[in-house]
């Protein structure tokens, strides 16, 4: 029996709404109110009052503070209105977002972080208070122990970056504990894989080695045998890579690292690929970090909340930042970082709504269902790239013919040849369909770059259907070139020319100077005679 044929994907009508609203402080009216308070009851005033005389002269307020004061309605249109101007996971298919892992996050797990019992919470609070979050803490960790294979693991990290950091100075740790601090100067790394690997080596102190590829596109093992010597300290790759491309002989660059007393560290901000697949350890890694707002189901949030996830042998466990949850016996408590540790990269012991985002994600899941998001998403992922290659002008340098993980690092460089029409413009013109589209960490090593990552989370229709709106882009390069270099035209912004980027003097880097340079004398959510001028046209 034949499976029904799915229809030819239609590249949906889309125009997002603008409402030119005015910030929140411009809305209120001095005296409305969204909540009628009731007065405070005498003796508890007076409990308030000497509470308030204690404090010190210079904490106190001289006048109250200037909040906006509207009623209920008000606000609600004014954040509505807000979110209507705004693409994002839960509105489009936000696979461009590439190397950052943009998932479906479960609604459920919003209601738990969202129950008095943990928003009530304060980190501060005795830990026999606080048992039942720091118990989730404690299993996160475990979790994340058996997932990458590794000895111990901290939450204390507040994002991917950070957890980086930590990791790097982890090694500087270690190696100033062995004496050869002096000695290893050097970090390798690859240029396909993150770049907050070198950025934290070199804020760190290191000297970065950067390693190219092969003509393959796979990192070159020989190269890094090359760059290896007595004044290494470590290896810091992703793996995939942000091509996709997993790198098969992994072992062997650990290996060759620990050959000459070097220690490896695996950023896995791409493990959605692989979970329940391979292990960090598996390979022989020393230390590792996670991105919980990447991999494990918990939102990004305009680049925060973030949540990292640092995982060590035990060589190395003596050094992880803190402080850190620990069990005692059928009790949790919260220790300091130890005298070896390299202390606290961040405010207390973890960002808990993250953290119980993702132990709730993982609990739903099992072990069966973290390896079916990693074989969904490498689906998906590989579905997506035979779509893409069929839009004459696209290609996937690289690895020609082979399989990749769970993104692709694509290329226009033909449809740039033929029509002049660039990466960036067909980014700004995905936005008139509603969809994200991101180019590349820079340097741009594969011209006119476009990066797709579509996880677990996006059914064959919507994969689709992205893949049309790229195809009907590309047609239009070719044949309306103007409406992409013009774009966008259905948004809630205009074409920016590079040029008034480059001019300090056109440049508002405040709601206040724009209003001051761009709208004087008019009121606020009034039309600009441009606006004006361009709804006549």
């Amino acid at each position: 029996m034949s499976l029904p044929v799915a229809p030819k994907p239609a590249v949906r009508r889309f125009h997002q709404a603008s409402w030119d609203e005015p910030i929140v402080f411009e809305l209120t009216t001095p005296g409305e109110r969204g909540v009628l308070v009731t007065p405070v009851e005498s003796r508890v005033l007076g409990a308030v009052g000497d509470v308030v005389a204690a404090l010190p002269e210079h904490l106190r307020r001289a006048t109250p503070p200037a909040l906006p004061e509207m009623g209920q309605m008000r606000v609600l249109k004014h954040y509505l209105r807000l979110s209507q101007e705004n693409l994002g996971a839960d509105l489009n298919v936000d696979i461009g977002q590439g190397t950052c892992t943009m998932k479906y996050a479960p609604k459920v797990n919003e209601r738990l972080v969202n129950t008095p019992t943990l928003t009530a919470l304060h980190p501060l609070q005795d830990p026999a208070d606080v048992q039942g979050v720091l118990e989730i803490v404690w299993r996160t960790e475990r979790m994340l122990a058996e997932i990458s294979g590794m000895d111990e693991v901290s939450l204390h990290t507040q994002g991917g970056s950070a957890a980086i950091w930590s990791n790097i100075a982890m090694i500087r740790a270690y190696h100033e504990a062995n004496g050869e601090a002096e000695q290893r100067r050097e970090v390798i790394t690859t240029i396909f894989s993150h770049p907050s690997n070198a950025a934290a080596a070199k804020a760190a102190g290191y000297d970065v080695v950067t390693l190219y590829p092969d003509a393959d596109g796979y990192p070159d093992l020989d190269a890094l045998k090359a760059a290896l010597s007595p004044r290494t300290a470590a290896i810091m790759v992703t793996n995939p890579e942000d091509t996709g491309i997993y790198n098969p002989a992994i072992r062997e660059w650990v290996d060759a690292a620990h050959a000459v007393g070097a220690l490896a560290s695996y950023d896995q901000a791409n493990a959605n690929g692989i979970l329940g697949i391979t292990r960090a350890r598996d390979a022989g890694f020393d230390v590792c970090h996670f991105n919980l707002h990447k991999t494990f189901g918990t939102p990004h949030g305009c680049g925060g909340p973030g949540a990292g996830a640092n995982a060590v042998s035990s060589a190395l466990a003596p050094f992880l930042p803190g402080p850190r949850v620990m069990r005692d016996g059928e009790r949790f408590t919260v220790e300091q970082a130890g005298s070896r540790s390299i202390g606290s990269v961040a405010p207390f012991f973890g960002v808990v709504p993250n953290i119980v985002r993702a132990y709730a994600w993982m609990m739903a899941l099992g072990a069966e269902g973290l390896r079916a998001v990693a074989e969904t998403a490498v689906l998906n992922n590989n579905y997506l790239m035979k779509r893409i290659l069929e839009i004459p002008g696209a290609s996937a340098p690289y690895a020609v013919g082979r399989r990749r993980i769970e993104q692709v690092r694509y290329s226009w460089q033909d449809l740039f040849e033929e029509t002049g029409i660039s990466s960036e413009e067909i980014g700004v013109r995905a936005a008139d369909f509603g969809m994200h589209y991101w180019t590349s960490h820079h340097p741009y090593i594969v011209p006119q770059p476009f990066t797709l990552e579509p996880t677990e989370s996006y059914s064959m229709a919507e994969l689709d259907e992205y893949a049309a709106v790229l195809a009907e882009i590309a047609r239009e390069a070719r044949e309306e070139p103007e409406v992409v270099r013009t774009a966008p035209h259905r948004q809630t912004v205009h074409h920016t020319h590079h040029d008034d980027l480059d001019d300090p003097e056109s440049w508002a880097i405040t709601r206040r100077a724009d209003r001051r340079k761009y709208f004087a004398g008019r009121p606020a959510g009034a039309p600009a005679a441009a606006d004006t001028a361009e709804a006549a046209a």
